[in-house]
């Protein structure tokens, strides 16, 4: 079957989210170019892109992961992985002078038709695409690690990227199984991460201060509002939590609420003497082996979270 423009994907870079979008894409039935100038990533990529694949098959996510990862080739060349791409997800070094020299690149090889997309976690797309003749076409659609298990996107365009090309990389993310969520207007470290960083610094200052240990401090997030937050947001969650609903919710806890607001956590909870006193209580292990591991077994239960919920929704 030939492939048309709008089905094929380059991706740049084969690191740890290039290969996780090249699963994406290549199990909904896109054609998949990944480009990458280090040898030893390329010669790994193809292998675990093909391990992911079938392990989303082994929870039935996947049809047939060996026709999904045929789709998928690796080049040095950016010039060929270029070549009749629709749509560009770049996934390069989180750093900004590298961010304005891909995307330099990018934007003067890729077709001029062609949407390219950044998988930056925090750097807003106007910082690296203000000076480009193709500036209207460039945007951020931020990944969670890893994307081919967790499913939403933050897109985010700069004030002149073009409405029509945000409303076709929301319309191509959810064609692939992706849950785009439109972030309205620039701010660093987009909504994920803020709110990410909020419950991360009152984690490290709860724990810093010996109020818990690391370890129950992530029980009462597994076991306790991750349950919940696996299926329903903070808002969902708390307007089921009062019987009037979330203005009900507001009126009943407002004031416990601003009296925690009063005191945020610092930006101190980050300094070494607190982060190593975190560390030490943690004992993250040394042996690369077991941390692949359990890299692996995250996956898989993310895998198996993702086909429960998939089957719920579908009301089964």
């Amino acid at each position: 079957m030939t492939e048309s423009i709008d089905r094929t994907v380059a991706i740049v870079g084969a690191g740890l989210i290039g290969r996780s979008w090249a699963i994406v894409f290549s199990a909904a039935g896109w054609r998949v170019r990944i480009s990458d100038p280090v040898e030893e990533a390329r010669a790994a990529a193809l292998e675990l892109i093909a391990g992911g694949l079938r392990e989303l098959a082994r929870h039935g996510l996947v049809p047939d992961p060996d026709v999904a990862a045929g789709r998928v080739e690796m080049t040095r060349d950016l010039d060929a992985a270029l070549a009749g791409a629709g749509f560009v997800q770049e996934c390069g070094p989180e750093n900004l002078p590298a961010k304005c020299e891909i995307f330099r690149e990018l934007d003067a090889k890729a077709s001029p038709e062609t949407i390219i997309a950044s998988s930056s976690s925090a750097i807003c797309p106007s910082r690296f695409a203000e000076t480009l003749l193709g500036r209207h076409r460039c945007l951020v659609g931020h990944p969670v690690n890893p994307p081919h298990l967790v499913p939403v996107v933050e897109v985010c365009g700069a004030p002149w990227t073009a409405r029509p090309v945000l409303d076709e990389a929301i319309r191509i993310y959810s064609s692939i199984g992706q849950t785009p969520v439109t972030i309205k207007s620039e701010v660093e470290g987009f909504v994920l991460n803020r709110l990410q960083g909020a419950l991360l610094a009152e984690a490290f200052r709860l724990v810093g201060d010996g109020v818990i240990s690391p370890q129950d401090l992530d029980r009462t997030v597994k076991d306790g509002l991750g349950l919940r937050w696996s299926f329903m947001g903070p808002f969902e969650t708390i307007d089921l939590n009062a019987p009037g609903g979330l203005e009900d919710y507001c009126r009943r806890y407002t004031g416990f609420y601003r009296t925690i607001s009063a005191d945020p956590a610092p930006p101190t909870v980050w300094d070494q003497d607190n982060v190593s006193q975190i560390v030490s209580q943690w004992k993250t292990p040394d042996d690369a082996d077991a941390r692949a591991r359990h890299s692996a077994w995250r996956d898989r239960r993310l895998a198996a979270l993702k086909a429960h919920k998939r089957g719920a929704d579908a009301g089964v």
